[in-house]
């Protein structure tokens, strides 16, 4: 059984285009920082940079800190190196990723290591992070580098946490929502707090723009984690099951194994191991996921962290720009349907 979700306010098809909207005279200016800072003598970083960043994504974190400025009513410019820090951060770690997975789809187009390898991937990915950077310190904010250092460093160990902990089909809510916090969250937090700090607000916005990025990011990460479970690949843009052969325990997998019998846990065990990775086993454990509610009660998880973040946004002003990035929270969890 499917379920059939629209918004958290009761509106029809949230959708990013308010946020879009907002946002896109500045983005404007961010797309022409991160084509000027991706350039390189070395035709390969461009060529292989260009293929990732021009491949249909949502430019989500980007945009959050631009969102983040105009809530704050901020009127010069720096945010717009900073957003193309932050894509650049977020570029850099799915090149990583794609390597570190194996992966061949992404966004419904090859992964840049299919087509370049792994190395070219890596180093390319390494560069990005260096040109990150570059903008952070041209910015000439101390705080702004210690958000995004941070940042990155929380990332990375999210992803090595990660790396630890798959196949391992025990390791429990706690621990997977410790991952998530650090490898999605971590950039959709810091995305909104360096606005507050261009904008030369205090401690107390900066912590509210945190936590409206820190709770979209969970919520945002719920819903790819289940929607890997999807019946259609086109919907998820990227390999069908992808999450399920490489044996990544997220939270469909961690309460589907909680409320199993015997049997059903051997799967998941057999499943995650490697074992079990055929188009049935897929099918099966789909099966397992809709009996045990582990998808629907995923789904739910995702629709709380939206709500927080939507509340983290009470003590901002009504207007534009908070409606917009409150519907953002809200199409984070309705794009699963």
């Amino acid at each position: 059984m499917t379920a059939t979700v629209h918004s958290l306010s009761g509106r029809n098809a949230p959708s990013l285009d308010p946020m879009l909207a907002l946002v896109a005279a500045d983005l404007n200016n961010v797309n022409a920082v991160i084509l000027d800072r991706m350039q390189s003598e070395v035709t390969l970083i461009p060529e292989l940079a260009g293929h990732l960043i021009a491949g249909g994504g949502k430019r989500m974190r980007p945009m959050l800190t631009l969102a983040s400025a105009r809530l704050l009513d901020y009127q010069g410019n720096r945010h717009h190196k900073l957003a193309a820090a932050v894509e650049f951060i977020h570029t850099a770690t799915l090149l990583h990723d794609d390597v570190v997975d194996g992966s061949g789809l992404r966004r419904g187009r090859r992964t840049a290591n299919i087509i370049w390898g792994n190395p070219a991937s890596v180093l390319v990915g390494d560069f990005l992070f260096s040109r990150s950077f570059e903008l952070m310190v041209e910015d000439g904010s101390l705080k702004v580098l210690k958000i995004l250092s941070s940042a990155s460093n929380v990332i990375a160990e999210g992803e090595v946490n990660q790396l630890s902990a798959q196949r391992q089909v025990e390791i429990g809510e706690d621990r997977y929502l410790d991952i998530i916090s650090a490898k999605t969250a971590a950039l959709f937090a810091a995305a909104c707090r360096i606005a507050a700090v261009v904008a030369e607000r205090d401690e107390a916005t900066e912590a509210a723009l945190d936590a409206y990025g820190r709770n979209l990011g969970i919520a945002f990460q719920l819903v790819d984690d289940a929607i890997d479970y999807a019946e259609d690949a086109a919907t998820m843009g990227k390999d069908q099951g992808d999450d399920f052969r490489d044996g990544k325990v997220t939270l469909p997998v961690i309460l589907a194994f909680a409320r199993g019998n015997a049997e059903e846990r051997a799967f998941w065990r057999a499943a995650m191991s490697g074992e079990r990775i055929s188009d049935d086993d897929l099918a099966f454990a789909r099966r397992l996921l809709a009996a045990s509610s582990a998808l629907a009660d995923t789904h739910e998880r995702a629709r709380l962290y939206a709500r927080r973040a939507i509340d983290a946004l009470g003590p901002f002003p009504a207007g534009r720009a908070k409606a917009a990035m409150a519907e953002a929270a809200e199409f984070a969890v309705a794009r699963a349907y």
